[in-house]
């Protein structure tokens, strides 16, 4: 068997609160590229199933440019490390510099490629560095800065200048190469977030939290216009992007709105046109990153959404998807329908996607909490939450109908839903078990020992609860109470997941001591074994629907697939999966599956037969 990776769902933009985010682009590919954990994105806005991930940083990455030649992207993270490597063929990297003390906010190419100016946080050092790309040899000295300086802009014509911007409230102006400080603008009354210079390098523009966009001669640095306060933002304006022919500038704003302004001979902005995208109106539609790239206009909020307005037509409504931006450790299919997956992240995010598509809608619940298990039955989805409450959402399509908490006072550690009847619901906890039938607890049973994993057969008639010592009990389910049939020892670490296997004769077990076990459920033997490729605890594993294959995703970052009817040195490894881990787990056929992790990816793998 081999494997191929036939579709990429991407995680969106890591965004904070009150801050803007720096996306860039490549002209020639019509590429853009943002970062996400230690992920760097970059996704082609003709095809967003199109995603390639860099993921080699040891930090946080935090911004990331294409090279003027589209060749190299030079990223930077929070402990202030610049890597830069080549966008063809596996990322090859070709320098890695310590730049900044902290966290790096901006950075920029000259546009002969051969410098790079980095911003950001420099625990009271430098805020500022320009270095030979190639050696790493500093370039000047930029002084003028005493707060974090949150955007940098590196004039793409001669006589070259550098121009920065940031929590001082300062534009500061620097001559060179090498470069020194020339002089500073104190225009700005609040934090200044967005610095750029137009393509002809006549002008650059600084936006600020205080409202205001300010407009400077290119090679002098006077200020020679600014953004009309008519129809202008009502509130900070994170970023700010020029159109390639430099008579117009792309802004967004907190204010939820991204506005295209003329520029005119006078050197001031008009506003041509106000976007708006559809949203549920609350903070999470604030607009923090925004690119004009060729024909494309794309604006990022502050809940993930990346909107694409075309220039050439301003009216037409935006191409829009989304996606999670945190660990998606929940995968379910709805059986209705095997293409359709529903994924969810802890922060409370469940996704809707249909393969071959893409990202297909978020499913809006009447209150967001936290997600830690999904479970989906036709026409139901069941959630636990960190609240201590379970959950039953009616679905109706992609709309969420009522709500029912039943709240079962402590933790719940792992959701299981008799498939058949799906009325019965088993819920572990610490101590045993919480039974549930529609939204009635039934029965909470103590089982005398420390419960880590547990699943309920698909027709409600037996349970296997899995223990922190590794054994598995076997319980029939009568009426509202359990009886032990019997205890399984193999395993010699605690339980981490069970399932049935969709023919209902054999169910896997995985624990956090690497190994996998497959049963016999009738004979109650061990069916396959010598399961122990992975290198760290297994978090997740899923059957294909035909119940010949079991997949198992581990926190090593890998997914491995095994034939039950083959030894188990027969498998196959897909490496890397998912950066930091996969949680997620799910086939949608004989031989696709689809795996989610720790990177807030999903990802469609086919598998060939032998």
């Amino acid at each position: 068997m081999s494997h191929e990776l036939l579709e990429t769902y991407a995680c969106m933009p890591t965004t904070e609160r009150g801050r803007g985010i720096l996306i860039s682009g490549d002209a020639k590919s019509n590429s853009v590229v943002y970062t996400n954990g230690r992920s760097v994105v970059m996704m082609n806005l003709q095809n967003p199933l199109h995603v390639s991930v860099y993921g080699d940083h040891a930090y946080p990455a935090t911004v990331a440019r294409f090279s003027p030649n589209g060749e190299w992207v030079a990223s930077a993270d929070a402990s202030g490390t610049v890597r830069i490597w080549g966008t063809r063929n596996d990322f090859v990297l070709k320098k890695e510099f310590r730049v900044l003390s902290a966290r790096i906010d901006d950075l920029q190419w000259s546009p002969d490629g051969l410098r790079i100016v980095a911003c950001g946080e420099g625990k009271g050092k430098s805020f500022v560095r320009a270095f030979m790309w190639d050696s790493g040899t500093n370039v000047g000295e930029f002084d003028g800065h005493s707060r974090r300086v949150l955007s940098c802009a590196y004039k793409p014509t001669r006589p070259f200048r550098v121009v920065t911007c940031g929590e001082d409230f300062l534009v500061n102006f620097y001559e060179g190469p090498p470069f020194r400080f020339k002089l500073s603008h104190r225009d700005h009354s609040n934090f200044v977030n967005c610095v750029r210079y137009s393509p002809d390098g006549s002008k650059f523009i600084s936006v600020s939290s205080d409202k205001k966009g300010i407009i400077f001669d290119g090679k002098s640095a006077e200020k020679i216009g600014e953004l009309s306060s008519e129809g202008g933002h009502t509130g900070s304006i994170y970023a700010v992007s020029w159109s390639p022919d430099g008579k117009q500038v792309l802004t967004v704003s907190a204010d939820k709105s991204a506005k295209v302004w003329d520029i005119t001979e006078g050197n001031n902005g008009k506003v041509k046109k106000t976007l708006t995208c559809a949203g549920s109106g609350g903070v999470e539609d604030m607009l923090v990153g925004c690119l004009w790239l060729n024909d494309y206009l794309v604006t990022v909020s502050l809940g993930g959404t990346i909107s694409i307005f075309l220039a050439t037509d301003l009216d037409k409504a935006p191409t829009t998807f989304s996606g999670h931006m945190k660990n998606v450790s929940s995968l379910t299919i709805l059986r209705s329908n095997p293409r359709v997956l529903l994924s969810s992240s802890y922060d409370g995010l469940i996704v809707k996607w249909i393969q071959g598509i893409g990202y297909s809608g978020k499913l809006h619940r009447k209150e967001n909490s936290q997600i830690k298990c999904l479970a989906a039955v036709e026409e139901e989805i069941v959630t636990s939450g960190f609240d201590n409450k379970i959950r039953r959402v009616s679905l109706h399509r992609d709309q969420c109908g009522d709500t029912e908490a039943i709240d079962i006072g402590s933790q719940p550690k792992d959701l299981s839903v008799a498939l058949l009847s799906p009325e019965l619901a088993l819920v572990s906890i610490d101590s045993g078990v919480v039974m549930l039938r529609g939204t009635k607890i039934v029965s909470t049973i103590n089982l005398g020992f420390i419960v880590t994993a547990s699943a309920v057969s698909p027709d409600g008639s037996e349970a296997i609860i899995g223990g922190q010592d590794g054994k598995l009990h076997i319980y029939s389910v009568s009426g509202d109470t359990l009886v032990e049939e019997v205890v399984l020892e193999k395993h010699r670490g605690a339980i981490s997941v069970i399932r049935y296997s969709p023919d209902i004769s054999m169910f896997a077990s995985g624990d956090v001591n690497r190994e996998a076990v497959v049963w016999d459920r009738a004979s109650r033997e061990v069916k396959l074994k010598n399961m122990l490729y992975h290198t760290a605890r297994i978090n997740c594993l899923a059957w294909s629907p035909d119940s010949h294959r079991i997949a198992t995703g581990s926190l090593d970052t890998c997914v491995i697939i095994y034939e039950v009817d083959q030894p188990a040195s027969s498998r196959i490894t897909i490496k890397g999966a998912h950066l930091g881990g996969v949680y997620g787990l799910a086939f949608t056929d004989e031989y696709s599956l689809v795996s989610s992790g720790e990177d807030a990816f999903i990802r469609v793998w086919r598998i060939t037969p032998p």
